[in-house]
């Protein structure tokens, strides 16, 4: 008996969740009736999407779904989120000179934003280009798709908590997703709950310092826009100049919220349940925190002796203490789990000081957090099983299994993370020659570091790269081919290769 994909349980799945991500839309349509710019916008996107979700959904009355449909339902929820957060995008531009009214251009913007990589396609980042409700749009992008798009709808969505483990499974960051509860409704719920209560807690102290003066360019809408693209590692932020448009005190604030991002929120479960031992005991949490810890001291301290020139945006750092500390800890905290903020163009700081963010940004935050990159225990398990390897190679008669926390790592996951980093490296590089190749035949070729760092940025879902592409350069000058291409390394990121890849992977014969 061979198994396939059912199409129609798949695509009705499918428009269960896009019915319902498009009252998500109500936030930036509220936005809109309140400054009174792009009400049609929002409220045909929200028409269309209805419409388009409900067609899908009545396609089988009762769907069912089995394994290989739960990979072709979340890779295809995801595509589809980005198809329609791109609508508003392409309707607000409409006869303007707006990059965004591109569909190319929008569709970018809007995989971007779900996927929380926050590179963004156009050079048009202010209020004067762009309503406050379409910049809000481009913000929520990326709440909505930093704890998860299927987590949410299996948290919402009675229809789809039946299958809920199969579609979390497909979609969580990192090896293996972490039960919480007896129930996978329940476990969703949680997870969002933490979520949505770091998001709060950021808003309210971002709000809290414009109110006491401490930061008067902090208003309550650059509040809550911040609020939702931190703790999603998003990126993305009304200001052209990201949170280097705000005062020191103001990236300060920042700081804790995006190491936080990059935790693992299941630890976060445990201290709620009065067992914060979980959380401290966990070989990831202190080896991100380590890394993290690391990494800033090391930039820091190049910083300070002169590893980068004076910018516009950031200042000197060279023998300024708190500036060249505020700029290590920043950078590192926001490139190290994928948020991809910025408070200074790295992309002019020297050679050896972009090659330490490009390591960082390599390694990535932990499994079961907003983070992109490859995460800290894939690392770990893969330095653990090349211990290993070395070991019985000079002892070949002794069995020696891989370790962590004190517990034995199965060999099938393993094998998955070796599967999973040759896959994400080979798709990295062979990537970069064709970023690197397609740019140079339009005239806009990229350096070798450059082409590599815009690779790493999309598949890695980390937004800002180097030379034109760094944290407050754009996309929008690439080639319509370079931007699919990139679209793709966008989606396959997010959802870390293997589920969107095993849907072209012939039917396994199950007789």
């Amino acid at each position: 008996m061979t198994r396939t994909i059912d199409p129609r349980a798949t695509l009705s799945y499918t428009g269960s969740i896009v019915k319902f991500l498009s009252a998500s839309m109500v936030v930036p349509l509220l936005v809109a009736l309140i400054y009174g710019a792009d009400v049609l916008t929002f409220a045909a996107s929200m028409t269309i999407a209805v419409a388009l979700g409900t067609g899908l959904e009545r396609l089988d009355d009762e769907p069912d779904i089995g394994p290989r449909d739960a990979l072709a339902v979340v890779s295809l929820a995801w595509f589809m989120a980005a198809v329609v957060g791109a609508i508003p995008y392409v309707i607000a531009g409409y006869g303007t000179s707006s990059a965004l009214a591109h569909p190319v251009n929008a569709l970018f913007e809007s995989m971007s934003g779900f996927t929380t990589t926050g590179a963004t396609a156009t050079a048009e980042i202010s209020f004067e280009q762009h309503s406050r409700a379409v910049l809000m749009w481009r913000q929520l992008t990326q709440w909505l798709g930093g704890m998860g798009i299927i987590v949410l709808m299996v948290a919402i969505l009675p229809q789809l908590a039946v299958n809920g483990a199969q579609l979390m499974e497909s979609e969580a960051p990192g090896p293996g997703l972490q039960k919480l509860t007896p129930r996978i409704v329940e476990t969703a719920r949680a997870l969002w709950l933490i979520y949505l209560a770091f998001t709060v807690a950021l808003i309210a102290v971002l709000t809290l310092l414009g109110v006491t003066g401490l930061a008067p360019e902090m208003d309550l809408y650059n509040a809550i826009a911040h609020g939702f693209s931190t703790l999603p590692t998003g990126g993305f932020s009304p200001e052209a100049e990201s949170i280097g448009a705000f005062s020191p005190v103001v990236q300060w604030a920042f700081v804790p919220f995006m190491v936080i991002a990059g935790v693992n929120f299941a630890l976060f479960w445990y201290v709620l349940r009065d067992d914060p031992r979980e959380m401290f005991e966990n070989t990831e949490f202190r080896m991100y925190l380590g890394l993290v810890t690391g990494f800033a001291a090391i930039l820091a301290v190049g910083l300070f002796y002169g590893g980068a020139p004076a910018t516009e945006i950031g200042g000197i750092t060279e023998g300024v203490t708190e500036n060249a500390l505020r700029q290590g800890v920043f950078q590192i905290a926001s490139l190290m789990n994928s948020t991809g903020f910025a408070t200074a163009d790295f992309a002019a700081w020297d050679t050896q000081t972009q090659f330490l963010l490009l390591f960082a940004m390599f390694i990535g935050g932990s499994a079961g957090s907003t983070g992109g990159g490859i995460k800290v225990i894939r690392w770990l398990i893969l330095l653990k099983t090349l211990r290993r390897e070395l070991y019985t190679t000079a002892n070949p008669n002794v069995v020696r299994p891989v370790r962590l926390g004190g517990e034995v790592v199965d060999e099938d996951v393993i094998r998955g993370i070796l599967v999973f980093t040759l896959l994400y490296v080979l798709v990295f590089a062979l990537s970069a020659v064709f970023i690197e190749i397609d740019t140079t035949r339009i005239g806009e070729g990229l350096t070798g570091i450059e082409a590599l760092a815009a690779s790493l940025a999309t598949i890695g879902n980390i937004g800002p790269g180097l030379g034109p592409l760094g944290p407050f350069g754009t996309y929008e000058f690439l080639p319509n081919t370079t931007k699919l291409l990139m679209i793709g390394l966008m989606w396959i990121g997010r959802l870390e290769i293997v589920p969107v890849l095993a849907l072209f992977v012939a039917s396994v014969d199950e007789r």
